[in-house]
């Protein structure tokens, strides 16, 4: 049987691209809704550490569906561990040691449609920021309130609003390369796609009906502004090629009580498994 080559399904998918912008200029209501498609989409996961963080297995239900993780340590402070985008709990598992041994307890799990987790309200294969918040309220709402919340690109936007919408209460919080906001990704977004001015009108408003929300609404500083400042530690690489480094400088500027700890050539992944981030962390949390 015949396979795609990475050749082919890159000439198909430039070919997509030319058809998605033409059908922009000529219905753009159309070209808005396939495009609205492939943004929630969740592409392929993201490399994660072999293995599962050990622990106790628990599921938490969300609006009829099924929220998996485990929970690990005893007594002690609770850190939940939050994932981004298309990416699963066992990326932060070599995190989970670290933490107990410092008399934490952790507690990491899948958002929707990720990891073992069930689709969420959108469907398999497709989540968003606002079904990650939801998720991360329900799981908090079992799991008790936060000494932490540790969370990794898209899980750092979740995680705000979570905090603001008042179904989350953290003393700290530690972003690994966080996901600022949500209008320069959708800028991209649609440039990638050559979407025309009418086309990405209608892409707007299509997200916003979808989420309930604004689009400026996702912005850290912006949700920050209305539930307050806990003490924050972000982590990012200097050449991270998915989230800038120099975003999450400016965050650190405006953010009263925040430090940047900047790592070089660990890109927006591998610092999740690198013991002086973890100690780094470990040592914040536990301050």
């Amino acid at each position: 049987m015949a396979t795609s080559s990475p050749r082919k399904s890159t000439i198909v998918r430039a070919r997509a691209v030319r058809l998605l912008g033409v059908l922009s200029w000529i219905a753009p209501s159309s070209a808005a809704y396939l495009a609205s498609r492939l943004w929630f989409a969740i592409p392929s996961p993201s490399p994660a550490s072999p293995g599962a963080a050990n622990g106790v297995p628990f599921q938490v239900s969300v609006d009829g569906y099924l929220v998996r993780g485990a929970l690990e340590g005893g007594d002690g402070p609770t850190v939940y561990l939050v994932h981004g985008w298309a990416g699963d709990s066992r990326q932060l598992a070599p995190l989970v040691g670290p933490l107990v041994a410092a008399g934490l307890r952790v507690v990491a799990y899948d958002g929707p449609s990720h990891g073992r987790s069930d689709p969420g309200p959108s469907g398999p294969g497709r989540s968003h920021a606002v079904e990650f918040a939801d998720a991360l309220a329900a799981v908090a709402s079992v799991h008790g309130p936060a000494r932490a919340v540790v969370a990794h690109s898209m899980g750092a936007m979740a995680s705000m609003l979570a905090l603001r919408q008042g179904r989350l209460s953290a003393e700290r919080l530690v972003f690994v390369a966080p996901m600022h906001d949500l209008r320069s990704h959708l800028d991209q977004f649609a440039a990638g796609l050559s979407l025309g001015p009418r086309a990405r009108r209608r892409l707007d408003a299509s997200l916003e009906a979808r989420v309930g929300m604004r689009v400026e609404d996702f912005e850290l500083l912006g949700m920050a502004e209305r539930v307050g400042t806990p003490p924050l530690l972000v982590v990012h690489d200097r050449n991270d090629r998915r989230l800038a480094w120099a975003a999450s400088g400016e965050l650190v500027d405006r953010w009263p009580h925040a430090r940047l700890l900047t790592t070089e050539g660990l890109g927006h992944s591998r610092l999740l498994g690198d013991r002086a981030v973890h100690e780094e962390i470990v040592r914040f949390v536990s301050s």
